[in-house]
């Protein structure tokens, strides 16, 4: 009995940690012994924007929340013009391919890279990666983990 009362002590106190650290704020706010506080002075309407969801920019309708998950890398570059090229005419033969694939082109220090795909499991990308080998024209694909937009 004392055993179950302690793992419902510790279950809880877990619990109530986690609920603290929701809020990057909060977290940050904290008095922690020996290491001092800091203070945060904002507006009201930026603590309520946050956890809230990401909208991007020129997507009125479409909301979306950031997540780990996976991409495929299609192709990766150098820092060159001709990469930067390279990686939007890949973007734009894998929207001919699959029309219904998100493609992000973007340069990422030192090389362009070209990724689709938002996927939460590894398995679907996997998937995925076998049908644009399939295709013959991708064949340098590889899975990487990364934050994703799944659309609500």
């Amino acid at each position: 009995m004392k055993k179950l009362g302690s793992l419902l002590a510790v279950c809880f106190a877990f619990i109530l940690s986690v609920s603290a650290q929701n809020n990057i704020v909060n977290s940050l706010e904290r008095d922690v012994p020996g290491q001092g506080k800091v203070s945060i002075h904002q507006d009201s309407r930026i603590e309520a924007l946050i956890g809230t969801v990401y909208v991007p920019s020129g997507a009125d309708d479409v909301k979306v929340i950031k997540s780990s998950g996976y991409r495929i890398q299609v192709y990766a570059g150098n820092n060159t013009r001709k990469a930067k090229n390279e990686a939007y005419s890949v973007a734009s033969q894998i929207k001919e391919y699959f029309p219904e694939l998100p493609v992000y082109t973007s340069f990422n220090p030192p090389r362009w890279l070209c990724r689709v795909g938002d996927f939460r499991s590894i398995e679907e990308a996997d998937a995925m990666m076998r049908q644009l080998r399939t295709t013959g024209v991708f064949n340098e694909v590889s899975i990487v983990k990364e934050q994703i937009n799944i659309p609500l």
